[in-house]
């Protein structure tokens, strides 16, 4: 916890925090434009508040695993590519702790980020459609203590994803290397996004024909 405090404190979080927001603003935004939109046509953005919880989650967490690996690059690779980590390394600390304190600050700040972007965004999300109503159904105490324990969960898992790019810019203390093994994800959440319209656009092509 010591190294911990000590990294911390030689961390500069603004530019953390503005992105965070910046990325919090252009999803919401995202999220209204689709609704927005499918509403000028006479359509339904979403089916359920189901739905909208799983794309917001699925937005959230593909941006933030990549600021995850950005964290990777600051605390661990810039260091060892600059050699500035060989200065901690003079003094009796182990290196594994050193290195662990790291990765627990970049998977804790990447969980909370997640935790906290989904939940603002679903909340402005949700607030618009209390008025506008792009959304069929009500939003209970029950949906939202569920959709609560499944942000928990995938911030999580979400986290410990984030830390797999430290493995492949370890290698060669490459930063390219960090990122572009966190933007793999990516690809990956938008196939299953991809697959999940084009099964709402398939199911609801009957309706629509009838």
């Amino acid at each position: 916890m010591n190294l911990i405090r000590i990294e911390l404190r030689k961390m500069k979080m603004g530019w953390y925090i503005r992105g965070a927001l910046i990325a919090n603003v252009i999803i919401m935004g995202f999220m209204w434009l689709i609704s927005y939109s499918e509403k000028a046509d006479g359509g339904v953005s979403f089916q359920s508040t189901d739905e909208a919880f799983l794309i917001i989650g699925t937005f959230v967490r593909a941006v933030f695993i990549v600021f995850g690996a950005v964290l990777i690059v600051k605390l661990v690779i810039s260091e060892y590519k600059n050699k500035t980590i060989l200065v901690m390394f003079t003094y009796p600390i182990s290196r594994k702790k050193l290195l662990t304190a790291k990765l627990m600050i970049a998977g804790g700040l990447t969980f909370i980020t997640i935790l906290l972007s989904n939940i603002l965004i679903a909340a402005g999300f949700f607030w618009l459609n209390s008025i506008c109503h792009f959304i069929p159904g009500e939003l209970t105490s029950e949906i939202i203590s569920q959709q609560a324990v499944k942000m928990a969960v995938f911030a999580f898992g979400a986290a410990g994803t984030s830390l797999v790019p430290i493995f492949f810019g370890m290698r060669r203390h490459s930063v390219p290397a960090t990122i572009i093994s966190s933007v793999v994800y990516i690809p990956l959440s938008l196939a299953a996004f991809g697959l999940f319209f084009s099964y709402m656009a398939i199911r609801n092509a009957e309706k629509q024909d009838a």
